[in-house]
């Protein structure tokens, strides 16, 4: 029976030697029913740990963890946690589930663990996105647009997993109805998780809120001169915007 790990991480900043400061997790046990699983509160599991790198004031702008709060948590290698996750993740029958997977594994990668499955719900809310019709696809955007009624609070580990749980059940439910059965929708998902997507409309500078698509008629040395600075950056995580920035450009 597959085993659905969602999981979400809160970190000391943004940069590559940033690390772990709170995990969320939820494995909850996938079932033939029409409503799949069911996630509360009570089965998400979250500690704090003392990372070995200080939190960043910006970081902490976002989450509300400081330094204080995790002075005397004990180092995520020395925590149940990292037990836990490090059995879990060799179980062949779970698939990891996060909102922009990349990030979170990267982030757990740096303690030492290994994710050999994995769904990202924002690479597969884009894909199934065909229109563009959502100017964004953020976790906390897609819960209002998607008019979720959960009571969680946003950039907490424990409510952002409830958020996924529920994001996840969703995007779960309209791939069964494309593709016939969950087994076939989870093998796509996957697929579509490893490969990058288009992103629909700029959510930053000049053109924010336009479609990308519309920009390249209007501006396109302004994409070519985006492209560049993405390719330039050699960030791994640039992968989505070089892939949607080629594709409007025309470039293989």
């Amino acid at each position: 029976m597959t085993t659905l790990l969602f999981l979400d991480t809160e970190t000391t900043g943004n940069e590559d030697g940033d690390r772990l400061c709170q995990i969320a997790y939820a494995p909850v046990q996938l079932s033939d029913t029409p409503d799949f699983y069911s996630v509360d509160f009570g089965d998400v599991i979250t500690n704090l740990y003392k990372p070995p790198v200080p939190i960043s004031i910006d970081a902490m702008a976002v989450h509300h963890i400081t330094n204080k709060m995790i002075a005397e948590k004990p180092a995520f290698k020395e925590s149940v946690d990292d037990l836990y996750l490090q059995k879990a993740l060799t179980n062949p029958e779970l698939i990891f589930v996060a909102h922009n997977a990349k990030y979170d594994i990267g982030i757990i990668e740096r303690e030492g663990l290994t994710v050999p499955r994995f769904i990202c719900t924002l690479k597969v809310a884009r894909f199934l996105d065909t229109e563009g019709k959502i100017p964004r696809h953020s976790l906390q955007y897609l819960r209002y647009y998607l008019g979720m009624d959960i009571e969680a609070t946003a950039h907490d580990a424990r409510g952002d997993v409830i958020i996924l749980a529920e994001l996840f059940k969703r995007l779960l439910k309209k791939m069964v109805d494309e593709l016939g059965s969950v087994e076939k929708a989870l093998d796509e998902m996957i697929a579509i998780s490893l490969k990058p997507t288009l992103i629909p409309s700029f959510t930053f500078g000049k053109h924010n809120g336009k479609k990308i698509a519309d920009v390249a008629v209007e501006a396109r040395d302004y994409l070519e001169w985006l492209l560049k600075q993405k390719i330039e950056s050699g960030s791994e995580d640039e992968e989505d915007w070089i892939y949607t920035l080629r594709h409007h450009l025309g470039i293989k």
